[in-house]
């Protein structure tokens, strides 16, 4: 299981606990045939404490580490003077998807948990096109949060993104700069720093670097470019979590698969700030995007009415949208409607590639199949309604005329 975040420190003696514990692993107390492979390990241990001494001087794990090598040198008749070979790793299972044998086990989320418990739950948040959120909890919302918002902030990682304008002048914002902070963890990785920006999708951290950094565990973090300055995805194995940027036409998506565990690792949960994947948008922050359809749908209207929302540079119809979207989004869920709604308020068809493409990010990352689609608006709904068939389900008369009648109050001011 995940423990406390260790404050990082330039002393590197849990590097030398774990190789040492990784050369003795599974073994009982050596007898007269192990000692010498036991004393090499020993004089190894020894060794790599040294190198780390000018830097551990004040680190109490550090000296307890040095008076233990000291007393199991006596108790099994080891000399000081002899091989110090590298450690015998342990060997994973057949099959084992790790690409380094010699990460420490807490360094791979699902192998710290035992073979008794139960398998961790994941969750999946998305932001993308004008712009869409998905929640940790399902919840469809379309924003305006135009600025920077974070997206995530746990004991683990904060993800900060910052949304501009399509428009000028207009309240359709997406997102142009994202930004990714993976803290240091125990003996696993440094902290590293991941920036997107429009026109700008790097396939490294910060500093250039691909994986965690120097600790035992550093390629339990690790970037993958999939398409050259378009889509990159992050393992971060130590903490269960994959994390999936794109650039489509000049904006970011982003998707996410992260363990509930992580998801609520924070210190003061009810005290917490605003974090849009885990409490949504503020209600004064949301756009009924449904209402806009609705009325584009029954009046026929080409432009968005409003002074806040200038007339798109293509004009779309709702007919010519909804023909667009269902090229990609066959299915009429909220990927689709919210394809349309950005069609009609930018007439950018990129915005219906990022809404595709969010949802193939969904399909790869969501762990609960039945709710790749969702139909109906959740800002007044409970978490994760969708609809057992294909076709979204009819909401009731009454509910349709006072949205309706919402939407031409909002206007008419």
């Amino acid at each position: 299981m995940i423990c406390h975040l260790r404050m990082t420190s330039p002393c590197k003696i849990l590097k030398c606990n774990s190789e040492f514990l990784a050369a003795t692993s599974g073994s009982h107390p050596p007898g007269t045939e192990e000692a010498p492979e036991f004393c090499t390990a020993l004089r190894a241990y020894a060794h790599c404490t040294r190198r780390t001494a000018r830097t551990c001087r004040g680190d109490l794990a550090y000296h307890s580490a040095v008076h233990g090598i000291d007393d199991l040198m006596v108790q099994h008749n080891c000399s000081k003077d002899g091989p110090t070979s590298q450690p015998r790793l342990r060997t994973l299972p057949p099959g084992d998807s790790q690409e380094r044998s010699d990460s420490p086990e807490i360094c791979h989320y699902e192998k710290s948990f035992h073979k008794h418990s139960a398998t961790p739950n994941y969750t999946h948040c998305g932001l993308f096109g004008d712009p869409h959120l998905r929640t940790f909890t399902d919840s469809f919302q379309t924003c305006k949060v135009q600025g920077a918002w974070p997206l995530i902030d746990n004991n683990y990682l904060n993800v900060q993104v910052t949304n501009t304008p399509v428009l000028p002048g207009s309240t359709a914002t997406a997102t142009s700069k994202l930004t990714i902070i993976f803290k240091s963890f125990q003996e696993c990785v440094d902290q590293k720093v991941y920036q997107a920006e429009m026109d700008e999708l790097p396939a490294a951290f910060a500093d250039g670097s691909k994986n965690g950094g120097d600790k035992h565990g550093a390629n339990s973090l690790k970037i993958t470019e999939k398409v050259s300055g378009q889509h990159i995805e992050i393992q971060a194995k130590y903490i269960g979590t994959t994390i999936v940027v794109r650039q489509v036409g000049r904006y970011l998506t982003f998707a996410v698969r992260m363990p509930e565990e992580v998801v609520n690792a924070v210190e003061d949960r009810d005290n917490q700030g605003l974090y849009l994947c885990l409490r949504g948008c503020p209600l004064n922050q949301q756009i009924d995007f449904q209402t806009f359809r609705s009325a584009q749908a029954t009046e026929g209207r080409t432009r968005r009415k409003g002074p806040s929302l200038p007339a798109s540079p293509e004009a779309f119809t709702y007919e010519t949208a909804t023909a667009k979207c269902r090229e990609k989004l066959p299915v009429e869920d909220l990927y689709f409607q919210s394809c349309v709604f950005d069609l009609l308020t930018t007439g950018d068809v990129n915005f219906m590639l990022a809404a595709y493409y969010a949802f193939e990010d969904v399909k790869v990352l969501h762990s609960n199949k039945d709710k790749l689609h969702l139909y109906e608006r959740t800002r007044d709904l409970a978490p994760g309604n969708a609809a057992p068939s294909g076709r979204p389900r009819a909401l009731p008369a009454l509910w349709a005329a006072l949205l309706c009648l919402s939407w031409c109050w909002s206007v008419s001011l």
